[in-house]
Order: C-alpha cells, then sequence, then structure tokens
C-alpha cells in the first residue's frame, strides 16, 4: 500500500504545503484601463429646484420646450431671430423674452415679437405663457408639463391667438437629450388660422457644458376658416448645435428645410440667452433617479 502511485502523489502534496505557507505572498495584481461606463457629464447633474438638469435650464432647442428652465427666483433674458425663406422671399423675426421661476414647479415668460418683411419692420404681438409640470424632473417618466400661451397680435396682423402644448423630454443615454411637444394653436378672430403641431429635437453633447450638436423636426397641419377639410401640411428637418461660452449664457443656432411643397424653403433660428441667479445655491436642490415653437 505505501508503494501505490495516487497514495505517493498525496503524501508528496501535503509535503509541499509547508513550503507554500512559509513562502512570501505573490503581489497584488493591477489592472488598468479606461471604464466600461463614461464619466457623468455635469450638464446632466440635478441643477435646479426641480431636478431638472442643466441642459434643461439652458434652452437646448429652438421648436421644443422641455420641462421648467427657472427655479423659484431665477430671471432669464433671451433674443430670438428667426428667418424664413418661402418662394423668393426671405422674412425676418425678431423676439425679446423674458423668464421667471416661481414655487410650485411653475415658469412665466413674456415677450413681444416684431417683423421685417420688404425691408418694412412692424410689431406683432405681445404674448405671456405660463408652464406647469405636475412632479420633479425624473418621477414621471419623460417629465411631461403643461404650457399655455395667449398672444395679443396688433389689430392689423390678424387674430389674438391662444396655444396650448404638451411639452416632453428626457435623457435617452448618457450625453444624448430628447424633446416632444404636441402643440394646438387658433387663432381667434379674422383668418382663424387653426395648427396642430408636433416637434422634435434630440442633441449629442460634444464638449461638456460648452458645446452640442443636434437635429430638429417640425411637422405642422395647418388650415384657416373657410378650409378646414383641406390642410396644408408643413414637414421640416435640419441640424442644430449649441455653444455655451460661459456657465450661464448660451447661443443655439438651427437651421431647417422644408420636405413638402406647402413648407418654407428654409426656417433659420438663432437664440441668445442669459440666466441670473444660476448655481449660487438660493434654492434648494432636489436628486431623482431618472426613470427612463414660434409660429
Amino acid at each position: 500500500m505505501p508503494n501505490h502511485p495516487t497514495l505517493k502523489a498525496l503524501l508528496a502534496v501535503v509535503a509541499l504545503v509547508p513550503l507554500a505557507q512559509a513562502a512570501e505572498p505573490l503581489p497584488p495584481i493591477t489592472i488598468t484601463g479606461k471604464a466600461l461606463m463614461p464619466e457623468a457629464l455635469k450638464e446632466e447633474s440635478p441643477a435646479g429646484a426641480w431636478g431638472q438638469p442643466e441642459w434643461v435650464q439652458s434652452r437646448r432647442f429652438a421648436t421644443t420646450r422641455v420641462h421648467i428652465q427657472r427655479s423659484p427666483g431665477e430671471v432669464a433674458l433671451e433674443q430670438w431671430w428667426r428667418g424664413r425663406l418661402k418662394d423668393g422671399k426671405f422674412s425676418h423675426r425678431f423676439q425679446e423674452e423674458i423668464e421667471f421661476g416661481l414655487p410650485g414647479r411653475i415658469q412665466i415668460d413674456l415677450y413681444q415679437d416684431w417683423t421685417v418683411e420688404e425691408n418694412k419692420a412692424e410689431h406683432l404681438d405681445f404674448a405671456a405663457e405660463i408652464r406647469w409640470a405636475p412632479a420633479d424632473w425624473g418621477v414621471i417618466p419623460l417629465n411631461p408639463a403643461l404650457y399655455l400661451e395667449y398672444k395679443w397680435t396688433d389689430r392689423d396682423r390678424g387674430g389674438d391667438v391662444i396655444e396650448p402644448k404638451l411639452l416632453l423630454g428626457d435623457e435617452l443615454w448618457p450625453g444624448v437629450h430628447y424633446g416632444l411637444n404636441f402643440v394646438y394653436e387658433r387663432e381667434l378672430s379674422g383668418e382663424e388660422a387653426e395648427e396642430w403641431q408636433i416637434t422634435q429635437g434630440i442633441s449629442w453633447t460634444v464638449i461638456d457644458e460648452t458645446l452640442s450638436l443636434g437635429l430638429e423636426a417640425k411637422y405642422v397641419n395647418e388650415t384657416a376658416a373657410e378650409s378646414r377639410g383641406d390642410p396644408e401640411h408643413k414637414c421640416l428637418l435640419g441640424p442644430s448645435i449649441q455653444w455655451r461660452p460661459t456657465h450661464n449664457t448660451h447661443l443655439d443656432l438651427v437651421a431647417l428645410a422644408g420636405m413638402t411643397a406647402e413648407s418654407p424653403d428654409m426656417e433659420a433660428w438663432l437664440v441668445f440667452g442669459i440666466d441670473f441667479d444660476i448655481g449660487k445655491g438660493t434654492h434648494q436642490k432636489k436628486v431623482h433617479g431618472p426613470v427612463s415653437g414660434m409660429r
């Protein structure tokens, strides 16, 4: 039995155990390399009183609004330009806007529009809008908010306009942001123009808090009182870019091409905004885990 080969092998292993225990331990193995998940973007961190991220507070899309931009006590100013080319004629619209953040996930904006057509400048309207979100950011999928706007139009430029919207938006995945609006717009007198709109925007962050590229789209179904059964279908699509030269300023450029015969040949927007009381810690920031246009 002592000469059995299996027994000899076991005895040899047992004899090596004290030698292995006396030997110095092997050095730890260190593995280096890049993490599988990208580092979190600062612009996706909660920055507002309602948990909304920084990219929401700096209006990312010219054609599409997302949740609540302003926290209570915050004020922002924006200057808009929209250019439209249709049948060889180019028109301009300018808009000055001031935004106020209020308690209760409410924001109120006031603005006026004026136009330049055929080298003639005319005032168009004064408007007020209110938006309200039923929950903080990250609580309800797509972060819905309700929006209502009323325009007091100059009498010689048409009737007053009412415009309700449903605002949706979210982070699709790190660095990719999305917005979607469903819009109804109605002229209350005059031609009684009526529009149903769907606007969308998607963006990709190139440089955190500084530069992002994207794509925006707009579909409009438009009729007047005498043509309710024969709507015009306007569809526009094109690229967008946002540059944030400082922490509280943003510059947006969007250029959309008409995709149908009834669409403008081109619409472009340039928006410059400056935000006050951003990032000063004067409001309580709430953190939630994600659950996922101008006429």
